[in-house]
């Protein structure tokens, strides 16, 4: 009987082996770490970094720091990811159809003038990151793109000087709080859903808890193949205890 004890340990032993480290392998789906490159320089929104309002040419990495059911945070990283340029608001917006590519979509800009960033889209997904930039700048970019821009009213420092590093730091809790709207080309001032379609609740749910359960997936796979394999082991030793008795 002591035999079958330990044999008994050593199974479940191995399935908490597979518990602790399991878990990450799917780190990259929940924050969505996507590598961009980009051809020109581009404009983006949200708190950025002092001097990096326009990102140059060459290679970033975006990822979320943090999402709830109405908004989204988005940093862009330098390539080798040890610089946070940008910590950025924005809003999930839907589409019709998803694709197997990274989408990145751009405000048109005249000649000369670097290209402002407005959604990124994550492969497999039905909805995407809309940006939202600060109120006087998305005033002077509706007008000249004759589209409309969401932007937050409120004051917020679009500059710092050290980078944001995590989301209990002050400025991203005012992002995560802060009331969103949209300017028109004209100049009015309108609700966020005359401009935004939000993806269906349960889609979002489904999809913000789709990375922790794929996470769990080599888990479920490997411990139900431990239970087999302790299960026939058990049975062995029983009926071996059986004939020698």
């Amino acid at each position: 009987m002591s035999f079958l004890r330990t044999a008994t340990a050593t199974v479940f032993g191995l399935a908490l082996m597979g518990a602790v480290f399991s878990p990450g392998a799917k780190a990259d789906d929940w924050n969505r770490k996507t590598v961009m490159t980009f051809s020109g320089p581009v404009e983006i929104p949200g708190v950025h970094l002092k001097g990096w309002a326009v990102l140059p040419a060459g290679t970033y990495v975006f990822k979320i720091l943090d999402s709830s059911s109405d908004r989204h945070i988005v940093q862009i990283f330098n390539k080798d990811e040890t610089e946070v340029y940008a910590t950025i608001l924005a809003i999930p917006n839907y589409r019709l159809r998803a694709t197997d590519k990274t989408v990145v979509t751009f405000r048109e800009r005249p000649a000369g003038e670097p290209e402002a960033l407005r959604a990124w889209f994550y492969p497999g997904r039905n909805w995407g990151e809309e940006f939202v930039y600060p109120k006087a700048r998305a005033v002077e970019l509706a007008k000249t793109t004759k589209t409309p821009i969401l932007f937050m009213p409120a004051e917020i420092p679009v500059e710092v000087s050290v980078p944001i590093k995590t989301a209990d730091e002050p400025v991203v809790q005012q992002l995560k709080q802060v009331p969103i709207m949209a300017i028109k080309p004209s100049g009015e001032e309108v609700q966020l859903a005359e401009v935004v379609t939000a993806p269906p609740v349960q889609t979002e749910v489904a999809m913000a808890e789709l990375p922790h359960t794929a996470s769990w997936l080599p888990l479920i796979a490997l411990f139900g193949l431990l239970a087999f394999a302790g299960a026939w082991v058990l049975r062995s030793m029983q009926k071996r205890h059986a004939v020698s008795r």
